[in-house]
């Protein structure tokens, strides 16, 4: 249990002992359903968000705009920004940062998927939504410069603090970044 994320040596000790009091049925139902997720949920293969589907949902929706996508570093970003309920466009996900310390560079991340997209379908801005750390500062000017011969490149206002993710920011935080995003210099 201490092995999922923000699951610290209590809260681990606290949810095995749950488990282990439960009836063996609820255990063996909750081990199922996640072999069953694990199973059944992949990533999409037009934006690479989580999907239980080949194309997600967002891809697939008609009512939002093709013309401008939000790049982000995961799926739980793509999901803190869908609670602001302000952003209509389409999502491509990188699916991490570029961190050469941890041995991720560009070609770990879906980067040339990202050019190939913008390139044919050619939509009128690409925000880049991703934390403003260090690595997420190099990835965002990286994909940017890779991007600019083909549409205009924004970025998120910083109304989220340095070193911070997306995901803990809450909606009125993410969407006040959203209306004030500008153009990469």
């Amino acid at each position: 249990m201490q092995r999922l994320p923000g699951v610290g040596p209590k809260t681990a000790q606290r949810l095995a002992l749950h488990i282990l009091k439960r009836p063996e049925s609820e255990v063996e139902a909750l081990a199922q359903a996640l072999v069953e997720a694990k199973r059944q949920v992949g990533l999409c293969s037009v934006c690479f968000h989580l999907s239980a589907e080949p194309v997600c949902e967002i891809c697939r929706n008609p009512n939002r705009d093709n013309n401008i996508f939000c790049v982000v570093a995961d799926s739980r970003d793509v999901i803190a920004l869908e609670k602001t309920r302000e952003y209509k466009g389409k999502y491509h996900v990188l699916g991490g940062v570029i961190s050469p310390i941890d041995g991720i560079g560009p070609e770990q991340l879906t980067i040339q998927a990202l050019v190939r997209r913008v390139s044919q379908q050619k939509p009128r801005e690409v925000i880049m939504a991703i934390s403003p750390s260090v690595e997420g500062e190099t990835t965002t000017l990286y994909v940017g410069q890779l991007l600019k011969p083909f549409t205009k490149v924004t970025r998120i206002a910083f109304g989220l603090p340095v070193g911070g993710d997306l995901e803990y920011a809450d909606e009125i935080t993410l969407a006040r970044a959203l209306e004030g995003r500008r153009e990469l210099d």
